[in-house]
């Protein structure tokens, strides 16, 4: 991998491996533009693809990445291998130098128009804890849950950038010592540290997607934070599942990780049994080494490992299609949340505390079983580059405020 002729220290938060997207503007220009991220500066992109008179300045102009996402998989990587030249050979720099700025000065938007949003549970040892919290006396795992994906379509008029305060919602909830619901705050707010990702290559009505062409079609790859009112979802989830428990708000994190740059991270998958059926079946391995920290007011709680996760993004995207619903640039999905078999490697409050009762015991000496107004929570991840580098995905975090 070569080095960019930016002074960028070997440890420094996106390298050139990594050169994710996103959408920005600053304080001496409010118009959004796409830019990528190198080191402690971003590049504006459409400005530097026209100076350097490039066949896709056009596409990577506007005022978000939805061209970019649309253009399909030959100019994407027509332009990261663009990006990746003019920012490490020098005989680029005089060209594109006076198209960087710092990051710090810069504002984040979200990144694309967010078409459609479906989350899936594929962590089996969060749906195991989950299981056991809530059936203690049966088998945690439903009985279709090593045969298919499971998801529920969510709200994407609530996605939302990092950075946006999260208001607690309000709804019905049926507290265990009352008779009947009760209208209020939600008592039981949650986090799920998920990984996201963007559909750009759309497909029609009635055709299937196969696992082989997750590439294809997904562009790239974010954090994102189901948060989750757990006693609002407990009461509302029969028989059809999350509803207003989740659709108050989902978050993500500005930056998005091209598939391309994920290569070195790509992992087998853990051994499925049952054999999924032929639909669900791939010929190269997508688990991905992501490694998550999961910080709630800047103390780390949980380190989720997402190689552990059952079923991968393109199994994900290949069950998403198998009925022939199409595909639409900007669809986003999730993984569910991200757990491991440890402890520490729980990746919402409602595994990590047990569901409230075995708090979680700050630095600070206080505790939590679920969310109070001002937290805030920071998901971030890395996975590995190419020759040793880093792959980095930024941040997604939000700050709880008080109901209306």
């Amino acid at each position: 991998m070569p080095d960019s002729w930016l002074d960028i220290a070997p440890d420094a938060q996106f390298g050139p491996a990594t050169l994710p997207y996103g959408v920005f503007s600053t304080g001496d220009d409010p118009t959004t533009r796409p830019g990528v991220a190198i080191g402690d500066q971003v590049l504006e992109l459409g400005a530097a693809a026209r100076a350097l008179d490039a066949p896709f300045a056009d596409t990577v102009s506007g005022p978000d990445l939805d061209a970019l996402l649309a253009a399909g998989r030959p100019v994407w990587d027509q332009v990261r291998a663009a990006v990746t030249a003019w920012l490490t050979d020098p005989a680029h720099e005089a060209a594109v130098r006076p198209h960087l700025v710092e990051r710090a000065s810069v504002t984040l938007h979200l990144p694309f128009t967010v078409a459609d949003y479906v989350d899936f549970y594929a962590s089996e040892h969060h749906a195991t804890n989950v299981g056991r919290i809530f059936r203690p006396e049966q088998e945690p795992l439903t009985p279709n849950w090593k045969h298919l994906p499971i998801g529920y379509h969510g709200r994407s008029g609530t996605v939302v950038v990092s950075g946006t305060d999260i208001v607690r919602p309000t709804g019905q909830r049926k507290p265990p010592t009352e008779p009947v619901p009760v209208f209020g705050p939600s008592a039981r707010l949650d986090i799920e540290a998920e990984v996201g990702f963007v559909v750009g290559t759309p497909s029609p009505m009635g055709e299937r997607v196969a696992v082989d062409d997750f590439a294809d079609h997904v562009f790239g790859v974010f954090l994102l934070n189901d948060w989750s009112s757990r006693d609002l979802q407990a009461w509302e989830y029969v028989p059809l599942g999350p509803f207003l428990g989740k659709s108050f708000a989902t978050s993500i994190s500005p930056w998005i990780v091209p598939v391309s740059a994920l290569e070195s991270a790509r992992v087998e998958q853990p051994a499925q049994d049952p054999e999924p059926l032929p639909y669900l079946k791939g010929s190269q391995p997508w688990g991905l080494d992501l490694r998550l920290e999961v910080r709630l007011n800047g103390h780390l709680i949980s380190n989720p490992p997402f190689s552990q996760m059952y079923w991968t993004a393109a199994q994900q995207l290949a069950h998403m299609t198998v009925n022939g619903a199409s595909l639409r640039t900007g669809d986003v999905y999730a993984s569910g949340t991200v757990s491991g078999p440890e402890v520490a490697q729980r990746g919402c409050f409602l595994e990590l505390t047990w569901s409230g009762k075995e708090p979680l015991r700050l630095p600070d000496g206080t505790e939590r079983a679920f969310l109070e107004d001002g937290d805030e929570v920071t998901i971030t991840a890395t996975a590995p580059g190419p020759e040793g580098t880093r792959i980095d995905f930024g941040e997604v975090t939000g700050r709880i405020l008080p109901a209306r």
